[in-house]
């Protein structure tokens, strides 16, 4: 691992973001984090330092221009039939078991590797098939993905997929722009000195991930737990039910980071921003046994045209039949 890693522990102004990626570090099963945000916010800086967290700290990058086979590996058929032994080349799904796995511009990716990307980020496991022979090896690593708003958007099918998503602005807080700006430079000039500063915390928090993942599965969910996170996901006028698991899961990941004895409704509140941003649709949602009423256009009262920008327009003049000359019969209709 590279010992020039800004540490995770002495990020500043990232604690929604830091809480995501812990979040997955846990449970990669929750699919992935996807991180949206402006350049220099430090996307690429706290994925990066995520990965020193984890006790194999492998950090692999997909690039933009990578191929299927860079990243699912492939089959040496040839072999395969020859010696009747599978011959496997592990691609960048393998070389990322146990660590991150980071797309920068995650948007800009061909469909295909997205989807592949992440059914592969929720199972834990790859599979490759070439000509009636199949491979699959474990692939549980932490997915982040990044990406800025202004340069495209992914499908909602896409966006769905994964787990949790982050939205990072830029900050205009003058005390936080200076904290952040101070502790870059303290990097930069002596990053040994600055990164022993920070041991204790680092240790602390590999330790708690490696301890959340211990007592995760023996977490349950009440009643309580189950009907909040309902709501939330009505409220959010979300489709399917993918939304609901993941927030429930994301709750119980909470609870074991915090050594909870149970889940409750607070990590359920506490989660639900990061699981609903990007599955939200408008909020206007019915619920009950309220149903839609027929939208009719709404005309405006005496003294409202300037609000509505509506004039109806003026009555008709009546007109007095005796004062109009020249007027000729209507020819009688031939039989």
């Amino acid at each position: 691992m590279n010992e020039t890693i800004f540490p995770f522990a002495a990020l500043v102004a990232q604690e929604p973001l830091q809480q995501a990626l812990l979040l997955a570090a846990v449970d990669p099963a929750l699919g992935g984090v996807l991180v949206s945000g402006p350049r220099g916010t430090a996307k690429s800086t706290t994925a990066r330092a995520l990965a020193e967290l984890l006790p194999e700290g492998q950090f692999v990058t997909l690039p933009l221009g990578a191929s299927e086979e860079q990243l699912i590996g492939t089959l040496d058929i040839e072999a395969a039939l020859r010696d009747g032994g599978v011959r496997f080349s592990p691609g960048l799904l393998a070389k990322a078991h146990q660590g991150v796995l980071y797309v920068d511009e995650v948007n800009l990716l061909p469909n295909q590797l997205v989807d592949q990307l992440l059914d592969v980020a929720s199972s834990g496991v790859n599979v490759i098939e070439r000509d009636g022979i199949s491979h699959r090896h474990e692939a549980r690593f932490v997915l982040i993905g990044t990406m800025n708003p202004e340069e495209g958007e992914l499908r909602p099918q896409l966006l769905d997929r994964f787990g949790l998503a982050v939205e990072l602005q830029n900050c205009f807080d003058a005390e936080k722009r200076r904290e952040i700006v101070k502790a870059r430079l303290a990097f930069d000039m002596e990053p040994e000195a600055f990164r022993s500063r920070f041991n204790g915390k680092q240790e602390a928090l590999a330790e708690k991930i490696r301890h959340a993942r211990a007592i995760l599965p023996n977490l349950e969910f009440d009643d309580a737990v189950h009907a909040r996170v309902s709501e939330l996901c009505i409220e959010a006028r979300v489709d399917g039910l993918r939304a609901d698991l993941v927030m429930l899961r994301a709750a119980r990941t909470l609870a074991a980071l915090e050594e909870a004895s149970a889940v409750d409704v607070e990590h359920v509140e506490r989660v639900a921003k990061s699981v609903l941003l990007h599955r939200r649709k408008e909020s206007n949602a019915l619920t009950g046994d309220q149903r839609a009423e027929p939208r009719t256009e709404q005309r405006p009262q005496d003294g409202d045209q300037a609000n509505f920008g509506y004039m109806p327009p003026e009555p008709p003049e009546p007109v007095d039949i005796a004062t109009v000359k020249n007027v000729r019969p209507l020819a009688a209709k031939k039989s």
